[in-house]
């Protein structure tokens, strides 16, 4: 065991968290006005713009586990964003596919996350974006999706 201190602040872990959680924040202030959350914004973007109808697909896109994703499922398809309709066949698969509502909130709420990565991304250089960018690829290099393990 090492006997340097550990300073909380200043370690890896607490800023990106810190940093992750700023941007999430000013994102679901921005889009609480629509009804949804970051996961439900999530959610639009993944059977929108990405043609997943699967709910095992949308939770691996998004990152959360399924349970998660059922949860979200059942909050948005409550408040019309989207159905879930049994698959073909056997009937045991979900589809899921946007209602209209969801069509146009994912239509509304896109300048919203477009601005706000524009908003933080505008704070660094090109140079200093890129390193970024390639250091958090480094880092997440070899590391198993979180969502494996769930």
């Amino acid at each position: 065991m090492s006997d340097l201190p550990f300073h909380l602040h200043r370690s890896l872990g607490y800023q990106v968290t810190m940093l992750a959680r700023v941007i999430e924040r000013r994102f679901e202030q921005r889009i609480a006005e629509f009804g949804l959350t970051r996961v439900m914004w999530c959610v639009l973007l993944a059977a929108g713009k990405e043609g997943l109808t699967a709910p095992s697909e949308i939770a691996g896109f998004i990152g959360i586990d399924r349970t998660a994703a059922s949860r979200t499922l059942r909050q948005m398809e409550a408040r019309g964003f989207i159905t879930r309709n049994s698959g073909a066949l056997d009937g045991r698969s979900i589809q899921v596919r946007l209602t209209p509502g969801g069509q146009a909130a994912l239509a509304e709420v896109l300048p919203i996350a477009q601005e706000n990565a524009a908003y933080f991304e505008a704070k660094l250089t090109g140079q200093e974006l890129a390193h970024l960018r390639a250091a958090a690829a480094k880092l997440l290099e070899d590391e198993p999706r979180i969502v494996a393990k769930l």
